[in-house]
């Protein structure tokens, strides 16, 4: 009988879970953003109501304002002014959603089969961040074939550049979705943290008004916010395109300064790129904590 136990039980020894590889972990980043693209793509109701809000913002809203700020900005449109603010307001609702879908995978099961997977943490994580990004700079580029009905010239320089600015920054707030929904147990409790922090972002960014000659208090505030760094180099790329006097420029889109000090465009991407890599590194940490 011990012979016949240990017959039976020997095939089973020599199973077990295939060794991690960096090959591995790259097919299960690819597999997780895949996903993502697959599940926005599936969903058309979704991709036509990511984009009712910021076209009502560009073209209601905008052409209300209007009619109050004609005389203000130098022969430039309201709206050619808002069109920065509301590429980048695109890509945070998108983006931040987007990773909206880890507590519904946590909800229904799906995120358990994940985390049993052969593959680091990381990977998910990392995978999670590309789809979304992936996702939001997708819609972007929807809103951005819009430039040329707001006055924004369709320069490929310009395009490239914007679109680059996109990118980076959907990935920045995917990871910040993502270390903010990896420990929540209800969809509920992430939409409602994220309606709290989403607004003030968007309206702290400087998308809807010049950042210059602002109170000491709400300066301070827009220097905080992330999306900030992303929409005045955005701003600042699209003035550079329009033939606009250098007065106008200094005064719609001045640029960020630090106490006087005015911020290179490089410099503010790097902070959003920064702010990026520590929003994954919290998302990676609270996904190694979670059951």
């Amino acid at each position: 009988m011990a012979v016949g136990t240990a017959t039976s039980e020997a095939p089973l020894r020599g199973l077990g879970l295939p060794s991690r590889s960096w090959q591995h972990e790259l097919a299960a980043i690819r597999i997780v953003w895949q996903r993502d693209l697959i599940r926005f793509w599936q969903d058309r109701t979704r991709m036509v109501a990511s984009l009712v809000q910021p076209a009502l913002f560009l073209f209601v809203l905008g052409t209300g304002l209007s009619q109050l700020t004609s005389g203000s900005f130098g022969g430039i449109s309201l709206k050619t002014f808002m069109f920065p603010g509301i590429v980048a307001m695109s890509t945070l609702f998108t983006a931040l959603f987007s990773a909206g879908s880890i507590v519904w995978d946590r909800e229904f099961g799906f995120m358990r089969e994940m985390l049993v997977a052969p593959v680091s943490r990381s990977a998910i994580v990392l995978g999670k961040c590309f789809g979304g990004a992936t996702v939001a700079t997708i819609q972007g580029l929807v809103i951005l074939a819009l430039a040329g009905a707001v006055g924004v010239p369709y320069s490929p320089a310009l395009m490239i550049e914007l679109i680059g600015t996109m990118l980076l920054l959907s990935f920045t707030l995917t990871a910040l979705g993502v270390a903010a929904a990896a420990r929540m147990r209800n969809i509920q409790s992430f939409f409602g943290l994220m309606q709290v922090v989403v607004m003030p972002m968007f309206f702290l960014s400087g998308a809807l008004y010049p950042l210059g000659n602002l109170p000491g208090w709400l300066r301070a505030l827009t220097r905080i916010d992330p999306i900030t760094y992303a929409v005045d180099p955005m701003r600042r790329l699209v003035f550079n395109h329009l033939d606009v006097t250098s007065m106008i420029r200094a005064r719609l889109a001045p640029g960020l300064t630090w106490n006087g000090w005015p911020i290179p465009i490089p410099l503010e991407l790097a902070l959003v790129i920064l702010i990026g890599v520590i929003m994954l590194g919290l998302g990676i940490w609270e996904f190694r904590l979670s059951d």
